[in-house]
């Protein structure tokens, strides 16, 4: 028990000095510095959601449309984020692995971890500075805002660990991967409740693991403003088995991978 809390301990100073460590990368020392990390989702997601009010008005289905957009968004891009950077992370990082404490799935957690943080203050922020103005509602049931935001960052840490270790094996994947996270969109839930579309699609889109996430976060938010449509284990049940593979993966790939 003593040497697996200490194992614990350690790899806890590993991933909080390489978080230190690419934020420090990717963002510097000048200007707001690692706050970026919250404003670059930040600006996506108020541009967005002032482009849907100018076009579609106040409110969609007796929501507010800039809080619909900003609670569909913001995950959203915490997903492309996170699968965007998994790619080739292993070899950007891999003279790190001349380290005995840091792992292969480290190079991951890390950039995951500093995405969903990232978008998760963002989330805050934005809901906040929009309920000061009378456009976000108190939230319904924080309980179901919390399980689907962890959910849907579940299936983006799921899906991470299956393109970081595939990038590794075929160039290929770096070349297509920003075209495949778009055609995400209609199976995100971002811009749409699944109550809002005809049977047929809304019977497709709930084969989409990150839908039932979303609408968890949707109704912990609105309420009774918004019919969901979700399951509370379908999710998980989808994540895990996938999640398996993805290490089996990363595990193979640390067996091949040269250190340079």
């Amino acid at each position: 028990m003593a040497a697996l809390h200490q194992g614990w301990a350690i790899q806890t100073r590993v991933i909080k000095a390489l978080i230190i460590r690419e934020l420090t990368t990717r963002f510097g020392r000048e200007n707001i510095g690692f706050l970026w990390v919250m404003a670059e989702p930040l600006l996506f997601a108020v541009l967005v959601g002032l482009l849907w009010r100018f076009e579609k008005g106040p409110q969609e289905h007796g929501v507010s449309i800039i809080a619909f957009v900003a609670t569909g968004y913001l995950p959203l891009v915490m997903f492309r984020s996170t699968v965007q950077r998994a790619l080739g992370s292993f070899a950007a990082n891999s003279s790190l692995m001349y380290h005995r404490q840091v792992k292969i799935l480290d190079l991951i957690l890390v950039r995951f971890f500093v995405e969903m943080i990232g978008h998760m203050m963002a989330y805050l922020f934005i809901g906040t500075v929009l309920y000061a103005l009378d456009e976000f509602p108190r939230p319904h049931d924080l309980g179901y805002l919390l399980l689907g935001w962890s959910y849907y960052a579940l299936f983006t840490l799921t899906l991470a660990t299956i393109v970081a270790p595939l990038s590794e094996m075929s160039e290929v994947l770096e070349k297509v991967m920003p075209v495949t996270t778009y055609l995400m969109v209609p199976f995100s839930g971002a811009f749409f409740m699944a109550d809002w579309l005809a049977p047929n699609i809304k019977a497709a889109v709930l084969w989409s693991p990150p839908v039932h996430a979303m609408e968890m976060m949707r109704y912990g938010v609105f309420g009774d403003a918004v019919y969901p449509h979700f399951s509370l284990t379908y999710t998980p049940a989808w994540c895990l088995p996938v999640l398996m593979v993805g290490l089996m993966l990363c595990r193979h790939v640390r067996r091949v991978m040269v250190v340079e």
